[in-house]
């Protein structure tokens, strides 16, 4: 009997375990698709302040085609500016969603908005410290204005005219 029962327990403790049912892997959707037309390399002009700046953004979906990641460089009057952006879709909060860092600080942004098919833009907001170092709302409004071309403004608080703008041209 002794020998059964250690027999039983090895075996027990020794068994595959029964797979727990894993949830679904989220796969990319619509929303998805939207985000990789934007694939390829862009040319940019950012304007701020009166001062142009040119650059290139390249974007790539990864991570399962559910994520857009991008990089950027920017020649600002002799000071190179990086910067690397993540955004995807969330089917949980049905919101967009967007994780921006840059070589001009140590804390990324997180986005989060809505997408207007009618208008073909996407406008997203945080909370963030502004110039003046107090928290204030940021929005980035994102305008698709056809296959191959981007118009991107960055509003600061209150602000009627955006902080920034940024034209995105699709070079071929």
């Amino acid at each position: 009997m002794r020998t059964f029962t250690t027999v039983a327990m090895l075996a027990v403790l020794t068994a595959v375990p029964a797979v727990a049912q894993q949830p679904d892997q989220p796969k990319p959707g619509p929303e998805h698709a939207m985000l990789k037309a934007r694939e390829g390399t862009w040319a940019t002009v950012m304007n701020a302040g009166g001062t142009e700046c040119k650059g290139t953004t390249t974007y790539k979906m990864e991570l399962g085609g559910l994520w857009l990641c991008g990089s950027t460089e920017v020649d600002m009057g002799g000071m190179k500016f990086a910067g690397k952006s993540l955004d995807t879709y969330d089917a949980a909060s049905r919101k967009f969603v967007g994780v921006w860092a840059d070589s001009m600080g140590t804390k990324p942004m997180t986005l989060e908005g809505t997408y207007d098919a009618k208008t073909k833009t996407l406008t997203s907001t945080t909370q963030a410290p502004g110039p003046d170092g107090k928290v204030v709302t940021w929005k980035a409004v994102d305008k698709q204005v056809d296959a191959d071309t981007i118009d991107f403004k960055m509003f600061v608080g209150d602000a009627k005219e955006p902080m920034f703008t940024i034209t995105y041209k699709r070079k071929k």
